[in-house]
Parts: structure tokens; sequence; C-alpha cells
């Protein structure tokens, strides 16, 4: 984990508060880009339109049969044909890239002048904030002129819902858009970039969006960041169900968080992660962990060497937190009682004490962690007491029949 380079943070997702913008930053964008010429040359020349010119522009080219043509002092790097590869092709143009602040573009997606100007706002203040700017749809003609497009309702409904993402939560990477995104580079190298697994159309932003927020950063929408897409909204083209199924699976398989990730099968990433001290007796711990397992059945648990054995093997059994959890609860006592209210009681807080141990919000705890600063972490000042502590009463045999209180 390095210390970020410039600007500051805030609290919770509260963008709106970031301090001012750090003066001399470079700004870089990079247009993802196949067989679209024409769209290339549009968006190219809007670029140069820019309230704010960005110091340099990188096409990043996913095999196009013919190399795409490139005015002078635009970079072009390319990558072989080997299907659809638009996380590598992103990885590859920003490698080529200089500046402090990233713009992201597809070749297809227009910007108008703002764009980049507001796209780089607030990582020059908040280098952990991820911005998505808003992708309006067009049918373009052979002369330029273009014909207005519907907006995706799920897209404007939830950006309006969240007050612009403000109130943004472990669901909200849902509503960022790859054709048209602003980072800084530093933040992205600390999340490795985009998921070159991702090899089919859609998923490598959602992928990146959710890291993002794992790791303590922050999202927002800029609504004055206004690019046209050149067609409509990919939810109103007609792709195939092997299409769709395949898109669902993999995202499925990189982000656990509710909504997104599988809601049984021990598949993916962990999002929540239970550690059970070693001093627990074994029926203290049989008792809890099945009751956490029936309860959350994608829950990862920490066990020391005699608790596994008591458990037997488990796929869900893991030796330690891994960095891609999002919660962890460190229990010093078995219990039972309504887990899945218990692991999500944070309210917007690090640390909440459950009685029989401590549920922590990872990513708050990152960000702490990454400034140096204990008050981005926030205790909740409440206890919660979904969990009731296990007792001698509570066999195992009280716990399986249903009468252990």
């Amino acid at each position: 984990m390095r210390p970020p380079p410039f600007g500051g943070t805030v609290t919770g997702n509260r963008w709106d508060l970031a301090g001012p913008a750090v003066p001399g930053l470079r700004v870089s964008v990079v247009v993802s880009h196949f067989e679209q010429p024409q769209e290339l040359a549009r968006t190219l020349a809007a670029l140069g339109a820019q309230t704010r010119p960005p110091d340099e522009v990188v096409v990043t080219d996913d095999g196009s049969a013919v190399a795409p043509t490139v005015p002078d002092g635009v970079r072009l790097v390319r990558q072989d044909d080997r299907g659809f590869r638009v996380a590598a092709a992103r990885n590859r143009g920003v490698e080529a890239t200089t500046g402090e602040l990233l713009v992201l573009l597809d070749a297809d997606t227009t910007p108008e002048p703002g764009c980049v100007e507001a796209l780089a706002d607030l990582p020059s203040r908040l280098p952990e904030c991820l911005v998505v700017g808003r992708r309006r749809h067009a049918s373009y003609a052979a002369d330029g002129s273009r014909t207005e497009l519907p907006e995706p309702a799920w897209l404007t409904e939830a950006y309006a819902a969240s007050s612009e993402l403000l109130d943004a939560d472990e669901t909200s990477h849902r509503f960022v858009i790859g054709a048209i995104v602003g980072c800084s580079r530093w933040w992205w190298d600390e999340l490795g970039g985009c998921d070159e697994s991702f090899t089919a159309y859609g998923g490598e932003d959602w992928d990146l969006a959710a890291r993002s927020w794992r790791h303590g950063g922050l999202v927002a929408h800029r609504r004055d960041a206004v690019a046209w897409h050149d067609g409509p909204d990919a939810g109103a083209r007609s792709r195939s169900d092997a299409a769709l199924l395949g898109e669902t699976v993999a995202i499925a398989d990189h982000v656990a968080v509710p909504g997104t990730g599988w809601r049984g099968l021990v598949r993916g990433p962990a999002d929540l992660v239970v550690s059970c001290a070693p001093v627990m007796t074994p029926t203290e711990l049989l008792v809890t962990v099945d009751g956490l397992w029936a309860a959350v059945p994608t829950a990862r648990v920490v066990l020391s060497a005699e608790h596994r054995a008591l458990v037997g093997d488990d796929p869900r059994l893991v030796p330690g937190v891994p960095d891609e959890a999002r919660l962890h609860l460190d229990l010093r006592h078995g219990a039972l009682g309504d887990w899945r209210a218990a692991v999500g009681s944070l309210d917007g807080h690090a640390h909440r004490d459950l009685g029989v141990g401590t549920l922590t919000d990872l990513r708050l705890a990152r960000r702490a962690e990454r400034w140096g600063r204990l008050e981005l972490a926030p205790v909740h000042p409440v206890a919660d007491e979904h969990l009731t502590p296990w007792a001698p009463r509570h066999t195992l045999e009280a716990w399986l029949g249903g009468w252990a209180r």
C-alpha cells in the first residue's frame, strides 16, 4: 500500500467535501478502439476542442485488421486480435501514459467540450476517486449530425436516487460505465488496472469499480462530463442468451457483494470473512459456524488447525483474511442469533461491537491506514444485539433440534 502522492480524502463517500485541486497535474486521455475509424476520428477531433485540453492522448487498438490513423501528437498502441480484449487494451493504453490523471473513453463515445475537465476534476483533489461521466446516446449520420436516442432509464434513475452516487454503497459499481471514466494514475496502479481475464463484452468496468470500492475508494457521477455514444445502450441491443449468461457469470465470479455475486454457490471472491478464536470449545465452535453458514452460506471462515479438524473439509475455510474481502468479523466467543442482520449493521461506520466480537468494514479501515488517519474509520457508538453469546446450555443437540435459545 503506497501513500497517495497528492490531494486529500474525506469521510464516507462525501466527495462533495473535497478540498482544492492540486495544480500542475497532467491529464492523459486513453481511447479504446476496434474497427471504428470514423467514430475514432470524431472522438479525437472532439478531444481537440476541450475546455481543458489533455496533455496527451493515447489510442489503444484491440487488434483491428488495419491500424487506425491518428493525427500527429496522438500515440497509438496496438495488441493482436485474439477476440474481445478491451480490458487488456485499456491496460496497454494506460501503460503508455505519463500523466497523473487519467480519462478513459471508447472510440465511439464522443466527448462534449467540458468532459475532460469534469472527469479530471475530482481525481485531482481526491486521488482515490473513480468518476463516471454521463454517457448519452445518439444515431450519427454520415455528415456528422446526430439524432438523440433515449438514455437508459436504469442509469438515470440510479444516479438520481443516489444524489449522483454521493449516497453510494457496495452495490454502486453497477453504475460505473467504462466508456467514460476518470481517475488518478496512482489509483489505477494501486488497483492493478483492468482484470484481463474479462475476454467478452461487459463486466471489466464493474469489476474495476467494485475493487476500487473495496479498497477504500470513492465513487462519483459527474453529470456535466457528457459524451455521446454512437448507438443505443447495450441493454436495448439484441444479445444472445449465452452472451448474457457468460457476462453475468464472469461478474459474479469477480464481485461478491449482494446484487452481483453468488447468493449460495461457493465461488468467486470473499465478501465476509469470519475469524473464530482458538479458545472456543468444540461445541461452541460447531454451533457458531453451522449457524453462520446456515444464514450466510458464502461467508469464509478462518479457523485454527484443531477447529478445522472439527468442521471438516469445507471449501469455505480459508487460511487468513484475503485482500478482496469487504467485511471481517473477529469473533472472541461463539454465538447464535440473527447472523445476517448482525453482519449488515455497520451503518457507515468502520467498526462495531457485536458483544461476541468486532465487525469491521475493511474498505474504511484500508483508507484510514492509507492516510494514517484513525477518524476515517469511526467506531459505531452503539453495540449490536443481534447475536446471543454461546452458553453451555446451547448444546449441539439443542442447536440442531431447534430449541437452543
